[in-house]
C-alpha cells in the first residue's frame, strides 16, 4: 500500500535525480549534475571494489584442508596503485566541486532586481529593495505563526542580500539547490534565475533557538505582470519603506505561538 501511494512522475523524478530536488533555477542545474556523477564514480568504484573483493575470495580460496594460500607479505606495485588512486578520485572531485561552487555563487553585478532578506526569531523579512515607486521599498514579515511568501518574477535573475537580526540562520529553497548562512553583522549574497512558475517551500537550515522547526516561508514564482500587481498591492497595504527594513530594531523578535515579545531561544 505504501508503494501504491507513491505518484509515478514523484517516483521517476527521484530516480532521475537520485533523491534530489528537481531544479528550478538556471544554476540548479550543475548542482544536480554534480550530484548525479558523484554518484555514477561511486557506484563504479564500488563496483570495482567488490569485483576485486569477491575475485580474491574465489581466486585465493583455501581448497584442501592441509594446504595454506601463499601468503605475501608486501606487493609493491599495488600498494602503490592503492595509494595512488583514491588521491586521484579525491583531486577529480575536488576540481569539479569547485567548478560548480564558483558557477552557482557567482555574483554579476548588475541583476535584475535585488530582495534583502532578514533572518530572525522566528521568521523572515522580505524586502523588495527600491521596487516601489520613487526607489521605495515594498516588504512583507511574517512570524512564526504566519508564514510568509516571497515573491519572484521568473526568468529574472534576482540577487538576495542575507541579513540577521538577532543569531545566525541559514536561507535555503530546496527547489533551488542553493542554500546560505544569515549571519549577524556579515552580509552574504547570492543570485538565482527562476525559470519555472510555481509554488516552492524554503526554510531555515540553521538552529538557531527554541522554534528553529517554524522559520518556513513560501517562494511564488510568477510572472512579471502579477509579480507587478503583487507589489503594488504591498504598497497600498502600507508595507513599503523609504529603507530596506533590516536590523533588530526594525524588525523586532517575531515570537509568534502566544510567546512573550522577545522571548529568549
Amino acid at each position: 500500500m505504501t508503494l501504491a501511494g507513491c505518484g509515478d512522475a514523484v517516483d521517476a523524478g527521484q530516480w532521475n535525480n537520485l533523491a534530489m530536488p528537481e531544479p528550478v533555477t538556471t544554476t540548479g542545474t550543475y548542482t544536480l549534475q554534480l550530484w548525479q556523477w558523484a554518484w555514477v564514480a561511486a557506484i563504479a568504484t564500488g563496483v570495482i571494489v567488490w569485483g576485486l573483493i569477491f575475485y580474491v575470495v574465489l581466486r585465493f580460496r583455501r581448497r584442501r584442508d592441509d594446504e595454506i594460500p601463499v601468503q605475501t607479505r608486501y606487493n609493491l606495485p599495488l600498494e602503490i596503485f592503492y595509494t595512488i588512486a583514491p588521491i586521484m578520485m579525491v583531486v577529480v572531485f575536488f576540481y569539479w566541486t569547485v567548478d560548480v561552487q564558483n558557477k552557482v555563487v557567482a555574483v554579476d553585478p548588475d541583476p535584475d532586481l535585488t530582495i534583502d532578506v532578514v533572518g530572525q526569531q522566528w521568521s523572515w523579512t522580505f524586502n523588495y529593495t527600491e521596487q516601489g515607486e520613487d526607489g521605495r521599498t515594498p516588504f512583507t514579515s511574517g512570524t512564526a505563526s504566519d508564514i510568509p511568501t516571497l515573491y519572484l518574477p521568473v526568468d529574472q535573475q534576482v540577487q538576495f542580500d542575507l541579513h540577521s537580526a538577532d543569531v545566525i540562520h541559514d536561507f535555503g529553497v530546496p527547489a533551488f539547490l542553493l542554500k546560505m548562512d544569515v549571519i549577524p553583522g556579515r552580509l552574504n549574497q547570492f543570485q538565482v534565475t527562476p525559470n519555472e512558475i510555481g509554488t516552492y517551500a524554503g526554510k531555515c537550515y540553521e538552529l538557531c533557538g527554541t522554534y528553529h522547526s517554524r522559520m518556513l516561508f513560501n517562494v511564488e514564482v510568477v510572472s512579471q505582470a502579477d509579480y507587478d500587481t503583487y507589489l503594488q498591492g504591498l504598497v497600498a497595504d502600507g508595507f513599503v519603506a523609504d529603507e530596506p527594513v533590516l536590523g533588530a530594531e526594525q524588525t523586532g523578535t517575531v515570537a509568534g505561538l502566544d510567546e512573550a515579545e522577545g522571548g529568549s531561544e
